[in-house]
């Protein structure tokens, strides 16, 4: 059994799959303060719930944007999965060319997700991932990476909203009912989701033109479900994009 783990962060998704088939994941928070111990102990009850254990595991793949939290997480995986993971990074065998002017400063979640969806579309393809920072990424029908756009995400603006303001109130992400808000909480939220979501819609237009048709569009990350639900402009919605990504990585690093 492969376990595919993606250190974003906020939170860590692990991924445990049989073959081909995700028979489970689990969403963690992403602290850089917990040690492997911490992480093993919550990992160890959570499998138990899953009718799994450590012994399960014969191979880990591991992608991370958190340097500290790589650490935590390949010492984890050698005590208590008793495997070298195979960590992505430069050199890693992927399928996909970078065509970035400094292919070093893509994080590895935009390869593994590249990986992904090539894998799915062999068209050009736009990945929108709905994470700390949204990011989207330009892949061709040929599989090369060509770069794309990074903002910051519906969250981080919404906390910088609430401390940089005095009296306006922290909110969570939510989509209300009407774009025109009757009270400053549902004011606040229509500026985060229906502004957000026009920006991501204005960019993805604006990459396109930039593309060659067809141009598929794909939206994963935490809130991706929740922006992109009703939207025409998003051809598919794969909230376990990364940790298939991982699964083909590690299968073409054997």
């Amino acid at each position: 059994m492969l376990a595919a783990i993606d250190v974003g962060n906020t939170n860590t998704v692990l991924g445990f799959f049989d073959g081909d088939n995700l028979v489970t994941r689990f969403r963690l928070a992403s602290r850089s303060d917990t040690t492997a111990d911490e992480y093993a102990c919550t990992l160890d009850g959570l499998l138990r719930m899953s009718q799994l254990g450590f012994d399960r595991i014969d191979a880990v793949c591991l992608a991370s944007v958190v340097p500290r939290l790589t650490e935590v997480f390949c010492d984890l995986s050698r005590r208590f999965f008793g495997q070298v993971p195979l960590v992505v990074g430069p050199g890693t065998r992927t399928g996909i060319s970078i065509a970035y002017e400094s292919p070093r400063d893509v994080g590895a979640d935009r390869v593994v997700n590249a990986v992904a969806a090539h894998a799915a579309f062999q068209t050009d393809l736009i990945i929108v991932d709905f994470g700390t920072a949204t990011t989207f990424d330009a892949v061709t029908a040929a599989g090369e990476y060509l770069g794309g756009v990074i903002v910051p995400g519906v969250t981080v603006s919404l906390d910088a909203l609430f401390l940089r303001t005095a009296k306006l109130p922290r909110v969570e992400v939510a989509r209300p009912e009407s774009v025109i808000g009757r009270n400053t909480v549902h004011s606040i939220q229509s500026g985060a989701f229906y502004g957000y979501l026009s920006m991501v819609e204005g960019l993805v237009a604006r990459m396109k033109d930039e593309m060659t048709p067809p141009v598929h569009v794909i939206a994963t990350g935490g809130l991706a479900g929740l922006v992109c639900a009703d939207s025409a402009f998003v051809d598919r919605i794969e909230p376990d994009l990364t940790l298939h990504g991982l699964r083909l990585i590690r299968d073409r690093n054997r």
